[in-house]
């Protein structure tokens, strides 16, 4: 037997979206040949549901499944087959991740990985700061409060994966971080007191990294863009894969990629960002709240 090779953050993140492109292609070639979801899942001795997440990218790959539904679809030439069963075998890499799914569940594995994955994120919190931001101790006080009953066991390795997850910010290939945090969020008390204060001086020394924007949208600009409540978008160095819009649910969760969605979500991003105040008034404005904590 081989030895294993050890895998990256970085690698393992990238499965995610390579699973999602070999989907996306996979529909593509299937669409254009007009065969329908249940001719190719028969094709495969599947369901029609499993094409659908196959094309979804929500499940692994085995490389004889991609091998008939390309016969299938009348892939015939060897260099795209090779290609695209390279990216099958690239897509099956495990993710870090899967160490901590005890405590993680399955939905938000796959945000996990493009997280990772992204050369941009986006993000506006309303309930509480975000968790690429979090202290430790604050995100342990947010963490209780959200598993209730939950073993002191599990808590830590929930607080664990967090702080493994803020390791993108200040990696090699880091992405462009922008966030909007509402005033609300920064009001909201988890923990102590001094746990609120070192979150505030977390907020500020992380605000002058040069891959973060943070920006405060505070109580005085009345209603905004923000109404409906928090999101996040992922934008991927790679040019065929759409950006994403990631909203959290209580028992799952939503990834929008339609192009009239995502632009619903940019206009309000762009609104967010216009109407609150620029980083350095922001700065300000934690420096104030921390004198006020």
């Amino acid at each position: 037997m081989g030895r294993v090779r050890p895998v990256s953050a970085g690698e393992s993140s990238g499965s995610v979206v390579r699973r999602i492109l070999l989907g996306s292609q996979l529909r593509r070639l299937r669409e254009s040949r007009g065969i329908t979801r249940e001719a190719a899942g028969y094709s495969i001795r599947a369901s029609e549901s499993k094409i659908s997440r196959m094309e979804l990218g929500r499940v692994s790959f085995k490389a004889r499944d991609v091998e008939d539904l390309l016969t299938l679809y009348g892939v015939a030439d060897e260099a795209e087959r090779d290609a695209l069963l390279g990216l099958a075998r690239e897509a099956n890499v495990a993710g870090w991740w899967h160490s901590y799914g005890n405590v993680l569940p399955g939905w938000f594995q796959t945000y996990v990985g493009l997280e990772g994955a992204a050369s941009l994120i986006r993000i506006y919190e309303v309930q509480f700061v975000h968790g690429l931001l979090q202290t430790e101790a604050y995100a342990h006080a947010v963490v209780s409060r959200g598993m209730h009953g939950a073993s002191a066991a599990d808590i830590d390795r929930r607080v664990a994966l967090r702080l493994e997850r803020q390791k993108v910010l200040v990696s090699e290939r880091a992405p462009v971080f922008h966030a909007v945090l509402d005033e609300a969020a920064l009001r909201r008390p988890y923990g102590e007191r001094e746990v609120m204060r070192a979150q505030l001086r977390h907020l500020i020394d992380m605000s002058e990294q040069p891959n973060i924007t943070l920006q405060v949208m505070p109580f005085s600009y009345g209603g905004h863009a923000g109404e409906s409540g928090s999101f996040t978008m992922l934008r991927f160095p790679e040019s065929d894969l759409s950006d994403i819009v990631y909203l959290e649910q209580l028992t799952s969760a939503l990834y929008l990629d339609k192009p009239e969605e995502v632009a619903q979500y940019e206009k309000a991003m762009g609104c967010l960002r216009k109407d609150s105040p620029g980083p350095e008034e922001s700065r300000d404005l934690l420096r104030g709240l921390l004198q006020l904590t």
